[in-house]
C-alpha cells in the first residue's frame, strides 16, 4: 500500500495502528487517527469462562508471540498455538474442539460487530496490548497533498497523543 501511494495508484490507505511498521517511507505519513476502540485483547472461549476457568492445559491460539508470552505467565499450563488469518478465519478455526480459547484484538471483534463473542476482555495487567491497538490511523502523501489535507480534518488529537507515545516506545525498543 505504501508503494501504491508513493505511486499515486491509490490516495489514502485505512491501517490497524498496531500493523503499521513505526517508520513510514519519505513522502507519506499518518494523516489522521480517526477513533480507537477499546485496546484490550479478548479471550473468546468454547467453554464460556474467563482465562482462569478454563480446564487444565487449555489450548489456546493467538497469531501474537506477545500475547502468547503473556498468557503463558499467568497460565503456564496453557498449550499455545498459532493461529492465523482475518477474524473471521480465526474464530472459525478456533471454534472447533481443537482449541479452548482464542486471543484476538477485542477492537476488531467490536468493528465487525461481533463483541457478543468475547468471553472475557483481558486487563492489562495480564495482555498488556500493543503499540497502537485499537486505533485506526489514515496514511497519505504528505501535505501539500489534497488527500492530506482532506483526512487531516478526519484527526483526533487526544488518540494522535496516545498513539505517538506508543510508537515511539516501540521505536525505542525496536
Amino acid at each position: 500500500l505504501q508503494v501504491q501511494l508513493l505511486d499515486g495508484r491509490v490516495d489514502l490507505a485505512v491501517h490497524s495502528t498496531k500493523d503499521l511498521p513505526s517508520l513510514a517511507p519519505h513522502g507519506i505519513a499518518i494523516a489522521a487517527y480517526p477513533q480507537r476502540e477499546d485496546p484490550r485483547d479478548a479471550l473468546v472461549t468454547r467453554h464460556g469462562v474467563p482465562l482462569e476457568d478454563l480446564p487444565a492445559n487449555p489450548v489456546i491460539g493467538t497469531s501474537s508471540r506477545r500475547r502468547a508470552a503473556q498468557i503463558k505467565s499467568v497460565r503456564p499450563d496453557a498449550d499455545i498455538r498459532d493461529l492465523r488469518g482475518n477474524i473471521d478465519t480465526r474464530l472459525r478455526k478456533g471454534a472447533p474442539d481443537d482449541y479452548d480459547a482464542v486471543i484476538l484484538a477485542s477492537a476488531g471483534l467490536h468493528r465487525m460487530g461481533w463483541q457478543d463473542r468475547i468471553t472475557q476482555l483481558l486487563p492489562v495487567e495480564v495482555s498488556c496490548p500493543a503499540p497502537g491497538q485499537g486505533a485506526l490511523a489514515i496514511e497519505t502523501r504528505t501535505a501539500p497533498d489534497p488527500a492530506w489535507e482532506l483526512v487531516a480534518s478526519l484527526d483526533d488529537a487526544d488518540i494522535r497523543a496516545e498513539v505517538s507515545v506508543e510508537r515511539s516506545f516501540l521505536r525505542g525498543v525496536g
